[in-house]
């Protein structure tokens, strides 16, 4: 296997870099990875990552809820109890920020299709893109939708979009500044980037260090700070026009961390964790769980 070592940040280039944990893929493979940090832009990434012919195999589990929709588990079950309130906040954020109410959208990385399939039940013209095939084939036969192989991202035609989507994405995305700068294409004038990522300075990524489900490694490259999302965003000539706090995310993720580190389901404790994650997210955005970033060309 081709296993991918950074000199230098593939965020940002700086060589200021160290270690700043090790983190245990607790989904597939129980492998350890060091996470690097990078005192230039405060970023960090997953060092020694299979390069992206081989790290398909990470993601062969039934416990992947973004590919296998599973309700196996407590947990994944609320995570579908939530869903559709979720979803509810995605689409105004896609209105909000396009100032349209029904144009053409595309989502990257669509997964199973939930969120295309909400979107074009409100009259958009949706495109999905996704690189695991069998994802791609629940999203049809769970609601009639054919997403795109992930490469044909470089075929789509230029400023097609009124609004381009990646919902924990970005995090996974090998060639992460060709994807940038060839979104950029795609959008409209006036078209909106609306991009969200986990936030490893949150409340519930200090409690639970190393046991932290949002790491998620090898499956993530790279996890996010506001500031280095941020410098990544500007040096792409992407305008940040507004932060917004995906507020479920920390009980989610809390819960996962707790199993993580305890090897039980403790919910209450979990849960516990979740909310004050979930209230200091509330009072300061930078402090959520995860953060949607929108954005508009710069």
């Amino acid at each position: 296997m081709n296993l991918i070592y950074y000199n230098s940040c593939p965020l940002c280039g700086s060589s200021q870099l160290h270690e700043a944990l090790t983190a245990k893929d607790y989904t597939v493979s129980k492998e350890t990875f060091s996470i690097i940090h990078c005192g230039g832009c405060s970023g960090r990434f997953t060092q020694h990552v299979p390069d992206s012919e081989n790290i398909g195999r990470y993601y062969q589990s039934q416990e992947y809820i973004s590919h296998s929709e599973t309700k196996e588990g407590l947990i994944n079950r609320l995570y579908h109890s939530v869903r559709k309130i979720t979803l509810r906040s995605k689409q105004n954020w896609v209105r909000n920020g396009s100032g349209i109410k029904t144009g053409s959208l595309l989502d990257i990385g669509c997964g199973t299709g939930a969120f295309l399939h909400y979107m074009q039940t409100s009259g958009w013209t949706v495109t999905g893109l996704e690189p695991d095939e069998n994802a791609r084939h629940n999203a049809k036969t769970l609601y009639g939708l054919e997403p795109l192989p992930i490469e044909q991202l470089f075929t789509l035609p230029a400023g097609q979009y009124d609004a381009i989507t990646m919902w924990h994405v970005l995090e996974h995305v090998h060639e992460l500044h060709r994807y940038l700068d060839h979104i950029r294409t795609l959008l409209k004038p006036g078209g909106t980037l609306l991009i969200a990522v986990p936030n490893y300075t949150s409340p519930d990524a200090e409690h639970y260090g190393q046991y932290w489900a949002a790491y998620d490694v090898p499956r993530h490259l790279y996890h996010f700070s506001p500031s280095s999302m941020e410098k990544l965003l500007s040096s792409h000539h992407i305008r940040l026009v507004k932060k917004h706090p995906m507020v479920f995310d920390g009980f989610y993720v809390s819960l996962l961390s707790e199993k993580y580190k305890t090897g039980k389901s403790r919910l209450l404790q979990g849960f516990f964790n979740g909310f004050h994650s979930y209230r200091k997210g509330l009072k300061d955005v930078d402090r959520c769980s995860s953060i949607v970033y929108e954005c508009k060309l710069g």
